[in-house]
């Protein structure tokens, strides 16, 4: 399972969701659904504008959790 860690990165930058989405230029609710839901579906090429906004790698935004049994 992969977890994203787009809220967790942005905040400790003191990024909001509204500055997020204007800096890398997606709606709002896009990134306010990714914000609420770390295991959301997301695209490349969005994950690839909020790495750019955020200054960071695209692999520094999620990481792999072990499955569950």
């Amino acid at each position: 399972m992969i977890r994203l860690k787009i809220r967790e990165i942005a905040e400790a930058k003191k990024i909001n969701m509204s500055k997020l989405s204007r800096m890398a230029d997606l709606n709002y609710n896009t990134i306010r659904a990714i914000w609420d839901n770390d295991q959301k579906d997301v695209t490349v090429s969005t994950l690839e504008k909020i790495a750019k906004a955020l200054k960071v790698e695209v692999s520094e935004l999620f990481e792999a959790l072990p499955d569950e049994e």
